[in-house]
């Protein structure tokens, strides 16, 4: 990846802000940190607090991560030892599994002597799951190669039922414990070995073998490329700036954290409230700006926005003492401010998606509680504000766990990308690592490169404390939705959030399940239009219009309406067909005033010309 050198040192959390902070009023354009002298790295804990630090046990620690992925053994220990032993306590619960495994064996074994009648159909015993890509192909429906699939998926329905349902068993470790094993048992499918699976042999036979050259090949140059550091192949075919993150734009402000991005107006006239955009910083901002077509920057600005994109830069080692906080002053609240300057008197629609948008219900809630009525609208994307119903991500979240991840990320001052990405292909492991390794490797194929392929390889690094109070704050004590998070010595609640807001969940989202999602519904004394669409945590909100198959329901609670359950909603809310990009476009005209001619780009000032078009500079760190 190529490196670009930070604008300066981040600021030592325990130091006043910066002159550019966002906490001083009145931004200078060009703002950074250079006038601040390098600070010696401090340890906090997600308090704040110096902890006692065991700087051994640490590095153990950090060494054992390198063998383990990243997964604490402890507290998968744990969660076995909490199964195993509620199991070995419940001799009836036994005696149901093992008379459910000698049911199974005998179907298997008497399907297996009339497999090759013409009167058995395929998927008799046991059909995959409708997500289950694996055995789609017809080679999978004919002997022996379906017998073999459906024992396979029996076997695995057993460890599922043995494994869940254990009178007992603490939720989260049987979690853990599912998952674990169905994990292992997704390695030994049949689709993953080359002479049980009749996709790859059909390939053999035609090629010749051919097929076992060019996974060869692929494997060769996979694994130079991790030894050397190097980005996957698709990511040379898109090149950032040229035909991704390619929206007409400028640098406008800067910080040692964020460089805020202005587009260029795509019409005559424009509605008078701008747009921000707070994107994640777990990847970079362009996966709201990908290729022309699907571009949400360029779809906003055609529909007569003035938009504004935050750019976060990648953390490196020395910015370990990054707090979360810091992200919201330094990022949310300088970039209104920064706004404010470019288009005075004017409120701002604001967008966050993913954790942008849970750091952006964190920025409203303690504007709501200062009484300042800057947002016109909040518009949320597959962000979560309450974590007790977080999907399978939760599984990596527990106290052990999370001790664990602070150590390994002390040694580094970060949480490294192949760790994040890691744990994001572990939910998806059929379709992220197994069926690619099919694919590249038996199948001797490579999957065309695409502008999304690119934007998820193209990974961040987390700073240690910032990570660590994330994890703390929101998962596991669930500070946000408690009413518990302190802004600058004080609880914020997001009940004083009271401006209209527009919250979109992903029908297949493995990061933020909807239903989680739906939660703000109780959260908020505002007007909440909740949409649900078609799709997962990417795929959902890329969606441009034109591209066809999509669907979305979507339905609007008045503030003083009785609360619905998600349940009830999905049977209620009326379904359309098409992007909902359109719906929230015209969600936001409703809400914005005539439209008028454009703002000028930045301020205007000299120091305007010094800061780079868009992209700009931090995001190709």
């Amino acid at each position: 990846m190529e490196s670009v050198q930070p604008m300066s040192s981040p600021p030592a959390v325990d130091a006043p802000r910066l002159p550019c902070s966002a906490h001083a009023k009145g931004y200078d354009q060009g703002c950074i940190a250079s006038s601040v002298e390098p600070r010696a790295v401090k340890a906090f804990d997600a308090e704040g607090k110096r902890p006692e630090v065991y700087q051994a046990d640490r590095t153990f620690h950090a060494l054992l991560a390198q063998l383990t992925g990243g997964i604490s053994p402890v507290a998968l220990s744990l969660a076995f030892t909490d199964w195993a032993m509620h199991l070995a306590a419940a001799p009836q619960r036994q005696m149901d599994i093992c008379q459910e495994a000698l049911r199974t064996t005998s179907q298997l074994f008497e399907s297996s002597w009339g497999f090759s009648s013409p009167n058995q159909a395929p998927w008799s015993l046991i059909k995959p799951q409708a997500q289950d890509r694996r055995f789609a192909a017809p080679e999978w429906e004919r002997p022996p190669f379906n017998l073999l699939a459906q024992a396979f998926l029996l076997r695995q329905r057993w460890w599922h039922n043995a494994t869940t349902g254990v009178r007992g068993v603490a939720p989260a470790n049987e979690a853990i414990v599912e998952f674990a094993v169905r994990q292992v048992l997704d390695m030994l499918a049949p689709s993953n070995f080359a002479a049980t699976n009749p996709e790859v042999l059909q390939k053999t036979f035609r090629s010749g073998g051919e097929n076992f050259v060019l996974g060869l090949q692929n494997w060769y140059h996979d694994w130079m490329r991790l030894l050397s550091g190097g980005k996957p192949q698709q990511n040379q075919d898109f090149v950032v700036g040229k035909n991704v993150a390619a929206s007409r734009g400028k640098v406008v402000f800067r910080n040692e954290l964020i460089e805020l991005i202005q587009y260029y107006p795509a019409t005559a006239k424009v509605h008078p409230e701008p747009i921000l955009i707070v994107p994640a910083w777990i990847m970079k901002y362009y996966i709201l700006d990908l290729s022309p077509h699907n571009s949400l920057v360029r779809f906003l600005t055609e529909q007569g926005f003035t938009v504004f994109m935050i750019s976060w830069r990648n953390p490196g080692p020395g910015d370990r003492d990054v707090a979360f906080d810091d992200y919201r002053t330094l990022g949310v609240e300088a970039s209104v401010e920064a706004i404010g300057q470019i288009v005075p008197d004017r409120q701002v629609h604001a967008l966050g998606y993913c954790l942008g948008g849970t750091l952006l219900s964190i920025a409203a809630a303690t504007m709501g509680r200062d009484g300042d009525n800057r947002l016109k609208s909040i518009s949320l994307l597959a962000a979560q504000t309450d974590f007790t119903e977080a999907g399978e991500l939760t599984l990596f979240i527990n106290e052990s766990q999370v001790a664990f991840l602070e150590d390994m990320m002390w040694e580094s001052g970060v949480l490294d990308t192949t760790q994040m990405a890691g744990a994001f292909q572990l939910l998806r492991s059929n379709d992220l690592i197994w069926s690619r390794i099919t694919r590249d490797y038996l199948m001797g194929e490579r999957t065309p490169p695409n502008d999304l392929m690119a934007w998820n390889a193209d990974a961040t690094r987390l700073p240690y404390r910032m990570h660590s109070e994330y994890l703390r704050k929101l998962f596991l004590d669930n500070d946000l939705a408690g009413g518990r998070y302190v802004v600058e010595g004080r609880p914020i609640a997001l009940s004083d959030i009271h401006t209209p807001m527009f919250v979109v969940g992903t029908l297949r989202d493995h990061v933020a399940p909807w239903k989680s999602i739906y939660k703000i519904h109780y959260q908020v004394d505002a007007d909440v239009t909740y949409l649900l669409t078609s799709g997962g945590h990417n795929t959902g909100i890329v969606a441009p219009p034109d591209e066809k198959g999509r669907s979305y329901q979507v339905k609007t609670k008045p503030e003083d309406a009785p609360y619905v359950g998600p349940d009830e909603w999905l049977k209620a809310a009326p379904r359309f067909d098409g992007s909902w990009w359109p719906e929230w476009a015209r969600w936001l005209a409703a809400r914005s005033g005539e439209p008028c001619e454009p703002p000028q780009m930045g301020v205007g000032q000299a120091g305007d010309r010094n800061l780079p078009d868009a992209p700009g500079d931090y995001v190709r760190q």
